[in-house]
């Protein structure tokens, strides 16, 4: 059956008689009627004649009425637009479904075509398109068949666009010709359910006074800004006891974008699961509860790839690079255990860079454990009553909030407010400002949120909240590099596990028999205790850090108590006989320069 060019006819619900230029392709979406007064349910239709009549019509040079036929092909579905994926070039179809469960859209790769298409159909049956099942090679057929002249550009990541739309699956803010290309299978973590306005008053309003309620939200609502102010990724981590409130506040930050239950991801996953994850909440908030759930031994290194952005590069059969998964957004972990604490538990070192990337936040000494103020609730009624209003109001704020910074369209404005906002984070040292720029950002965004009417919320609630949290943060960890008090606090751990069995007295001219794996000696002056390391108890003190990183530590603090002259070191007559170069180390000067934090 030959099949000329295709004549699609979408309808609107008061267009009851067709006549179509047969033979032809059309689209349905209401009932029609044929020229020959015959009812046509929805969908699409191949409009053609009998073949045998046409020959025999033919044959006797008859040119009255031909018969027709009407082959319903599917339930209606509309190829509106060419598409182009911006993340790799690949182009497809946009296709509008109308099924009995509503309108819907769907993108379908032109690949597909390359083999039978059983995948995209059994896709397309799963959101309620209908095909006839002898039918199924027509159907294809009908889709390559079409030439939209509009062009779409997908993307099968969520958050800013090159075009400058933010895109979410099933929304796109900013551009009505940009859309979310997404896996057949893949999860719906964007919902909505419930209002707006019951979310602000039933969640938000209960938030305030709670500086870790506020933290949450400001994170959610900081992703989309990380780019515009040039913040680079990382997180805060949520410290406290079991059930003492750290899990509301991920549903919390969750609902700002979704479900909480589906929005909320957990440590216990692989490293690639994780980059997964993270780029399916692109320029959003990737909520990990339970980090005791995580690898000790590659949670540090997750810490840093959630950070860097960046997934790691992997090969195709053919031996082709894949496309490495990126993302930016700011990650949401809570746990009982600081991240350092679960990475000891491997034996691994605490790593510094890690420690930054990851910010602790007490979320369980406060007033009432990780909440300050109840709002005249007992803690469990509060927790529950704020676990149900997320369950029932959620995914509204955040689409809410870029559509407000959309509409504002002031970029260069944002810089200087974020400006005024970091400049009221004090620090030191550039470690402590990347923190201090992690904490301007989430206050930022809690700010701008209460100027656009959508947290109620006293104007400088969430700079303040921000400001405590990160205060009680610096006055945890101190001033000055961060590695630094790693090693400084490696050393004195050492010698407070050590001190009594790998050192003796330098002075007791009897050699002590009972020290085994010697690490040096200690000396008393006055009523001071100096400890005397050799150079591979000192690396072993400091574990992950080379001797001149170690030298430099303690010279920065301060701690060499003893040298000669420009050495490092200093010369001792060892009991039994013999000398050695051993470093001289003051831990009194050490503990005061932030080693025991």
């Amino acid at each position: 059956m030959s099949k000329p060019d295709t004549n699609v006819i979408n309808l609107r619900p008061d267009a009851a008689t067709i006549a179509p230029d047969r033979p032809c392709w059309a689209v349905y979406e209401h009932w029609v009627i044929n020229e020959k007064g015959r009812k046509l349910r929805p969908g699409v239709y191949w409009h053609s004649f009998k073949r045998a009549a046409a020959d025999q019509d033919d044959a006797e040079g008859d040119t009255g009425d031909r018969p027709i036929t009407d082959e319903w092909i599917s339930s209606p579905v509309t190829v509106v637009a060419r598409t182009t994926n911006s993340d790799d070039g690949s182009e497809g179809r946009l296709l509008r479904l109308v099924t009995e469960g509503g309108i819907k859209e769907w993108i379908i790769a032109m690949e597909v075509f390359g083999g039978s298409g059983e995948d995209a159909r059994r896709a397309l049956f799963g959101m309620g398109v209908i095909i006839a099942l002898k039918k199924r090679g027509t159907f294809m057929e009908y889709l390559l068949d079409q030439h939209p002249a509009e062009v779409f550009a997908t993307t099968s990541r969520p958050g800013w666009h090159e075009s400058g739309a933010f895109v979410l699956p099933g929304r796109t803010i900013g551009s009505a010709n940009v859309r979310y290309q997404a896996s057949n299978k893949a999860q719906v973590l964007f919902s909505r359910r419930g209002e707006l306005a019951l979310w602000q008053s039933e969640v938000a309003a209960k938030c305030a006074g709670n500086p870790v309620l506020t933290l949450a939200i400001g994170c959610s609502l900081a992703g989309p800004l990380l780019s515009l102010v040039g913040v680079l990724g990382g997180g805060v981590h949520l410290v406290g006891d079991s059930s003492s409130g750290k899990s509301l506040a991920q549903l919390i930050g969750s609902s700002v974008w979704g479900d909480p239950g589906v929005f909320a991801a957990s440590w216990d996953m692989t490293k690639g699961g994780l980059e997964i994850e993270a780029s399916s909440r692109n320029d959003t908030i990737l909520p990990l509860d339970e980090i005791k759930r995580a690898d000790p031994k590659r949670v540090q290194e997750m810490a840093y790839s959630l950070a860097n952005g960046q997934g790691k590069g992997t090969m195709t059969r053919e031996r082709e690079g894949r496309a490495k998964l990126s993302w930016r957004l700011l990650t949401l972990s809570s746990g009982e255990r600081s991240l350092s604490e679960h990475a000891a538990i491997s034996g691994n070192a605490a790593h510094a860079g890690a420690e930054l990337r990851m910010v602790d936040v007490n979320a369980g000494t406060r007033t009432h454990r990780a909440f300050d103020e109840l709002h005249g609730l007992e803690g469990a009624d509060f927790h529950r009553q704020l676990t149900v209003a997320v369950g029932a109001h959620h995914g509204h704020l955040g689409p809410a909030f870029v559509e407000k910074l959309l509409e504002s369209d002031d970029r260069a404005g944002l810089l200087e407010d974020f400006a005024g906002v970091r400049a009221s984070f004090v620090e030191d040292n550039a470690q402590a400002g990347r923190v201090a720029d992690r904490f301007a950002v989430i206050a930022l965004a809690g700010e701008m949120a209460i100027a656009y009417g959508l947290l109620p919320w006293v104007p400088g609630t969430a700079l303040a909240d921000c400001r405590l949290l990160y205060g009680e943060w610096l006055s945890r960890v101190g001033s000055g590099n961060a590695e630094d008090r790693q090693i400084l606090a490696g050393i004195l751990d050492f010698i407070d596990r050590h001190g009594s069995s790998r050192f003796s007295d330098v002075d007791d001219q009897t050699p002590d028999t009972k020290v085994f794996n010697r690490a040096g000696y200690w000396e008393l002056v006055g009523t001071n205790r100096l400890y005397l390391f050799n150079k591979p108890a000192l690396i072993e003190a400091a574990h992950g850090y080379g001797l001149s990183r170690i030298i430099k530590a303690l010279e920065s603090a301060n701690v060499l108590a003893r040298r000669d002259n420009e050495r490092k070191t200093k010369n001792y007559r060892l009991p039994g006989g013999g000398q050695a170069r051993l470093y001289v180390i003051d831990p009194d000067i050490m503990d005061r320069e932030g080693g025991g934090a």
